[in-house]
């Protein structure tokens, strides 16, 4: 009766998590925009400030919007349907020109936006006075594709289902490189929720909005880390050398200096951080953004392996139960993401030079090669995992303790260390799916809350506690995703593939890989 009850009180926790409020339903039946990003000819790294942008719907001004300090616009629609963009001419630079093309002529651009489309548009400028076939970012070709397919585009909730045209077969194949894109990305941040619940039988809200702090930590450190970069890498640093502290030296020294030398590095984090801060601009640097990826990795371990160290485990040592232990997680997920919104904002953003890029063709199958690198990355990490798991020691013994923890403990296995690598694995592996997510759409605090319920649906799908599982799950999650689609409308896509936890719950409950075990 107790495990039935804390069955439906979880079920009703997940139902509030994820039941979008009247604005977001409402983003969701409309969402329509048209976005870009104008740089400067002479340096592509750097965008143009000031360029008025206007969207007319016939006669009538839908918007008007400037382009911000790194070139960005971004214009919101009210319905689906044809616009005329026009660019003010007068507010561009004097040294340069809107530069004609097939689809922008005399400053102007007809566009038609589908129902719940974000429709990039390339308004390029090249050097005043420069000849029509002058070199450019992209070209006419590249703007055609990317106007009329809108392959860099994607919705708010998940990775849009490409436009596809041609045979069904042609059509099948197309969706079904997307669905393992889709699924590849579910998978790799779904590893860390399987293996958490695995060494702690705790389920953590918590896992969405770490998945949105990886993609805007590598979001902040490629465009450029000042101030605010500076300083939360000086915490994690403080943060990173007291967790380092607690997990070798606890049981070796006594608990009180031990506890001194943690908090003293605490507390020199948040100094090196103040001054830092203090510095601001001063003190700025820039990486590309395979290293910002690295930077928001390893963070994200950090950040996972210290909500372990100094939340989960004295609640475990406390014996709080594990609905208790639910409800302090959702409150650590709205900590979290609240804490995401003042740091970072309420703004969507993208990662500067991957969103519009030229199709690469593989017969029917045709993608950009920012999606063909985030497949390659999460296969190697997926293979890298099992080969963690399966031929390291420390991989066995997060096997042995998923298994039986009790019986791990009493085989000699430090059960607090293997969790608090367990912690900093998911955390990390969190992060880097937050960036590969973020790289196919947008960043915004929201991203990673919106990926959870899937998340969950790839774990449960493939089999609670088990990282394999997770793998399988997320695949077949992204799968149905994108291929219902061929008959459905793309607002269910994410219905069909919960629809598939549930059939798979009806049938086996344990999963796809998961063991038959006996309650009660």
């Amino acid at each position: 009766m107790r495990t039935r009850l804390a069955t439906v009180l979880l079920a009703l926790i997940t139902a509030i998590l994820v039941i979008p409020g009247p604005a977001a339903t409402a983003d969701e039946q409309g969402g329509e925009s048209l976005y870009g990003q104008i740089l400067d000819p002479q340096d592509r790294d750097q965008g143009v400030e000031g360029i008025m942008i206007t969207i007319y719907s016939g006669e009538d001004e839908i918007a008007a919007v400037e382009t911000g300090p790194d070139g960005n616009w971004e214009a919101e629609l009210p319905e689906p349907g044809t616009y005329r963009v026009v660019v003010d001419q007068e507010s561009i630079p004097s040294e340069f020109a809107l530069r004609e093309s097939s689809i922008v002529v005399d400053g102007e651009s007809e566009v038609e936006v589908a129902a719940g489309d974000e429709r990039p548009l390339i308004l390029a400028l090249e050097e005043a006075g420069a000849s029509e076939d002058a070199d450019s970012t992209a070209s006419p070709s590249e703007e055609t594709d990317a106007a009329d397919d809108g392959s860099a585009a994607a919705d708010d909730e998940s990775i849009e289902a490409p436009a596809t045209s041609g045979s069904f077969g042609d059509r099948f194949a197309q969706l079904t490189a997307s669905g393992l894109l889709y699924g590849l990305v579910i998978a790799i941040s779904a590893i860390g929720l399987s293996l958490i619940f695995g060494t702690t039988k705790m389920i953590n809200f918590a896992h969405g909005d770490m998945v949105t702090f990886g993609a805007m930590i590598a979001l902040l450190f490629s465009t450029g880390a000042a101030g605010l970069g500076n300083s939360l890498l000086a915490i994690f640093l403080g943060l990173a050398g007291a967790v380092f502290l607690g997990a070798f030296l606890d049981g070796r020294i006594a608990r009180m200096p031990l506890a001194i030398a943690q908090w003293a590095s605490v507390m020199l984090g948040i100094a090196l951080a103040t001054l830092l801060g203090l510095l601001g601009d001063s003190v700025g640097w820039q990486v590309p953004l395979w290293a910002a990826a690295v930077v928001a990795v390893a963070m994200g371990a950090v950040l996972g392996a210290g909500m372990e160290q100094y939340v989960w485990r004295p609640l475990r040592h406390r014996n709080v139960a594990l609905i208790q232990m639910f409800i302090v997680s959702i409150g650590v997920a709205l900590v979290l993401r609240h804490l995401i919104l003042v740091l970072f904002g309420a703004g969507r953003s993208r990662y500067a030079g991957y969103q519009i890029q030229e199709e690469i063709s593989f017969g029917p199958i045709s993608m950009p090669p920012r999606d063909l690198v985030i497949m390659a990355v999460a296969v190697v990490v997926l293979v890298a995992v099992a080969c963690l798991l399966q031929f390291t020691r420390i991989g066995k013994a997060m096997r042995a303790v998923s298994d039986n923890r009790d019986l791990a403990e009493s085989s000699g296995i430090n059960v607090d260390r293997v969790t608090l690598y367990v912690w900093g694995l998911g955390g990390g592996l969190a992060s880097l799916g937050g960036v590969l997510y973020g790289l196919n759409q947008i960043v915004e605090y929201e991203m990673g809350f919106r990926l959870l319920l899937l998340m969950f649906a790839a774990v449960i799908l493939g089999g609670l506690g088990t990282a394999y599982g997770a793998m399988v799950g997320g695949l077949a999650v992204g799968l149905v995703a994108m291929l219902s689609t061929l008959w459905f409308p793309t607002q269910m896509m994410q219905a069909w593939a919960l629809a598939l936890m549930i059939l798979m719950l009806l049938v086996r409950p344990q999963g796809l890989l998961g063991r038959r075990e006996r309650v009660g």
